[in-house]
């Protein structure tokens, strides 16, 4: 099976991005990210991955097609994706989301987890599911669960979700060459 030439989208630190690629390097082509000072450019370059500001999507769309990118992962990228760039890359853009969706879509960062504590829920997670135009409501690939603690506050929360990411990321990617490559 011939490696997949993937792309990364993220506008702050990417937390998670360094788990992925150590299990997957050979196949990050780039990362972009929509935010000139953004860690993660500084992050790409130390592990010797393209890195670029793009902030336009018909320019990343560009990139993307120069770079003959198979699949987009959007890793805390906080941008709303156009109908234009959905459709253009049908099927093939990934998205984590830190609760197990449907539960709390549409909601983002914090605000998932301070609603997980709120409603009192016993557990979490995230789930990496393709991207529609419907948000946070594409078909789920991956979803991985995690206990909610009694003493948990919404970064401690945070945290444990965010370790979950990279290994599900990994899997998510597994399962979408079975199904979409």
């Amino acid at each position: 099976m011939k490696p997949l030439k993937i792309a990364i989208l993220a506008s702050g630190r990417g937390t998670v991005i360094p788990s992925i690629i150590d299990a997957i390097k050979s196949e990050i082509e780039i990362i972009i990210s929509n935010r000139p000072n953004a860690p993660v450019l500084k992050l790409a370059k130390n592990y010797n991955i393209k890195a670029r500001y793009i902030s336009s999507e018909k320019s990343i769309s560009k990139t993307l097609k120069q770079n003959h990118i198979d699949l987009i992962l959007l890793i805390g990228y906080m941008r709303i994706l156009s109908a234009k760039f959905i459709s253009d890359w049908e099927n093939k853009i990934l998205n984590v989301h830190p609760s197990l969706l449907p539960a709390y879509a549409g909601l983002i960062n914090l605000a998932v987890h301070r609603a997980v504590i709120a409603a009192g829920d016993k557990e979490t997670g995230c789930t990496v599911h393709l991207v529609t135009n419907n948000l946070d409501a594409g078909p789920i690939l991956v979803q991985k669960r995690c206990p909610v603690k009694t003493t948990d506050t919404p970064e401690t929360l945070k945290a444990r979700v965010q370790k979950l990411e990279g290994k599900v990321f990994v899997e998510a990617i597994k399962t979408w060459r079975e199904e979409y490559a």
